[in-house]
């Protein structure tokens, strides 16, 4: 991921479905064209459904699938075009030139998890590193002072 300096961070607990879909809701209000959403965490973090959450507040009612196999879903919703992706299956930072992030970012918004895998080919973004904890999962937000909105909202 690209290193700019933090200069927002918020802790969200996320102990249900519930929570994590209010999380989404709030990232969705927030969203504009050139955003990137950058999704973190292991295996079964949360990620997808995270992403999920934040399309439906959009207005996405099609079934999301995880991206893996296909890399890349783009979504029309009525506000703005939303480009998911999922970068597990890359095997070089190279390989994210093939796959129109740029393109994706002068028309609307993207969603990007594991986003580690693309090095430093991803704009300034907000992070979202997701955690398995005892009571549920936690979501750690970090990025730009323009998503400090988050905290407020």
């Amino acid at each position: 991921m690209a290193d700019h300096n933090t200069l927002f961070r918020a802790v969200y607990p996320l102990p249900d479905l519930d929570a994590t879909r209010a999380l989404g809701a709030r990232i969705a209000a927030s969203l504009g064209p050139g955003d990137t959403v950058a999704l973190a965490g292991d295996l079964g973090a949360g990620k997808t459904t995270l992403a999920r959450a934040i399309l439906a507040s959009l207005g996405v009612r099609e079934a999301v699938p995880s991206p893996t196999f296909t890399l890349v879903q783009s979504y029309d919703t009525p506000r703005l075009s939303v480009s998911h992706y999922d970068l597990y299956r890359l095997k070089s930072e190279r390989e994210m030139d093939e796959l129109g992030l740029e393109d994706a970012l002068e028309h609307g918004a993207a969603l990007i998890e594991w986003p580690e895998r693309a090095g430093n080919r991803l704009p300034e973004c907000l992070t979202v590193q997701l955690r398995a904890e005892a009571d549920g999962r936690r979501a750690d937000l970090s990025g730009p002072p323009r998503w400090r909105e988050l905290a407020h909202a």
